[in-house]
């Protein structure tokens, strides 16, 4: 029997709700949109924890990363102990039953060691694709920082587009041979700010037609301080929607453009014929805020902004034309659905696998979503979240805590925590958020005293 081969695509900050998809802002993805509807469009997934470095080492690992301490980014703040490459990493179980494997883009696993110490055969990196850039145009510079520009580099050789390029050239070397099966995975840096598309897609959003997020105009009443602080941290606390929407504009160019790229991957695969035998996965480690809540990045919030993210699977045992909504991790979930659908060891997952979703509703799922924030950026700020059903708890053990009704306030814009008439729901999601994290081994509530504030809510 011929074995699964795997295509894995990971936008870095990407909005759940800037993909067309999602029916929400008006970003303009045909390629993704395609891929969602001949396979499954899960409208409920999210990050375990919105930062790039412990996101990209637990879906190697399939672990919380505050279980083998990466708590932050390793190359900002404190140094922090990346993920080792002598812990269990999936793709060396591929690499054992003699699969093919490459990673392009984005790393950002360990300083030291890159994907070839993890289970990849080959590697092409961001500096590769620098060096062609450089070495072709000269070094490219830039007026609005993180704020964005247009980039002057023709669109074929933006590096959305090499990527693509490069991928599909190992496609088809990996084509040649189809005994052989195996597991590519891309990593895309965008839209991850500075967001800097190029022509024509840069032009492609007009600036004064861009909406306003749902939650722009936060007034940040009875929330915790660090949200007012990362505005004064960025500058930009008296920044009106005509000043964020040319940044917007930006950002919804990008996706299109990293959609346009994924575009010609997907019509490579389905034109060779390997399409029908591969599992094709496209995700992101997290959001964006880009505006909302009038904030920038991602750091010291578990807004949905943030924390909801797109995940799309289309292949062989997924039924077409799938919405499905229940709560899942796009990352922690990876791992033991590849382990199960392709069949190799796994290792002591935290996950659950997306199998039993593939074909339709599954008898039993999860009811809850947790995921952290350690801080780092704008100092050490833990944050602990549970997202059940409409309501999601925050949990701030250095500030107030936040609850939001995701059903009647989408855009989380009322705080609820002190409201009298729902603290049966502050309980019993301060008890199973307990409950989750000390089982899955985060030792932060593994002591007398964060255990009576976070069940007691004992806060001035």
């Amino acid at each position: 029997m011929e074995k699964t081969n795997v295509l894995l695509i990971v936008s870095d900050q990407l909005r759940y709700d800037c993909i067309g998809a999602s029916r929400k802002y008006p970003v303009r993805t045909p390629n993704l949109d395609r891929l969602a509807g001949e396979g499954i469009w899960f409208a409920n997934a999210y990050t375990h924890i919105p930062l790039c470095c412990p996101a990209r080492q637990s879906l190697l690992n399939g672990r919380r990363p505050e279980t083998f301490g990466s708590l932050w980014n390793y190359d900002l703040g404190p140094p922090i102990p990346p993920l080792d490459p002598d812990t269990y990493a999936w793709p060396k179980e591929l690499q054992r039953a003699g699969y093919e494997t490459a990673y392009l883009g984005k790393w950002h696993v360990h300083p030291e060691y890159d994907p070839t110490s993890y289970g990849y055969d080959e590697y092409v990196s961001l500096q590769d694709y620098k060096a062609y850039r450089d070495d072709r145009y000269g070094v490219t510079e830039y007026r609005h920082g993180f704020f964005g520009d247009t980039d002057p580099v023709p669109i074929e050789d933006s590096r959305t587009h090499w990527m693509a390029r490069r991928t599909i050239g190992l496609l088809e070397r990996y084509g040649r041979n189809r005994s052989v099966p195996w597991h590519v995975r891309l990593d895309f840096d965008e839209p991850h700010l500075p967001c800097r598309p190029s022509e024509p897609f840069a032009s492609r959003y007009d600036p004064a037609a861009v909406p306003p997020w749902d939650n722009f105009a936060d007034s940040f009443a009875n929330k915790p301080y660090i949200q007012r602080q990362q505005l004064l941290n960025w500058g930009v606390e008296r920044y009106e929607w005509s000043d964020w929407a040319p940044t917007v504009a930006r950002y919804y160019a990008l996706i299109s453009q990293m959609d346009d790229a994924i575009g010609t991957i997907l019509d490579y695969l389905d034109r060779s014929g390997m399409g029908a035998n591969t599992l094709v996965i496209v995700t992101a480690d997290h959001g964006d805020m880009c505006g909302a809540h009038r904030m920038m990045d991602k750091h010291c919030v578990m807004y949905e902004d943030v924390v909801h993210v797109p995940l799309i699977i289309r292949g062989k045992g997924v039924a077409p034309g799938q919405v499905r909504e229940e709560p899942v991790y796009n990352l922690l979930d990876l791992p033991p659905t590849l382990a199960e659908r392709l069949g190799f060891a796994p290792g002591d997952f935290q996950g659950r696998s997306l199998v039993p979703l593939f074909q339709g509703p599954a008898l039993e799922w999860r009811e809850e979503i947790v995921s952290t924030y350690n801080g780092q950026q704008f100092g050490l700020f833990l944050q602990r979240m549970i997202a059940k059903g409409r309501w999601k708890l925050v949990w701030n053990p250095t500030d107030v805590d936040e609850l939001y009704d995701l059903q009647q306030d989408p855009a989380e814009l009322n705080n609820r925590i002190g409201d009298a008439a729902v603290q049966d729901v502050v309980a019993a999601l301060r008890s199973r958020l307990y409950e989750i994290l000390l089982q899955e081994g985060d030792r932060v509530v593994a002591n007398p005293w964060m255990k009576r504030q976070l069940l007691g809510g004992h806060k001035l």
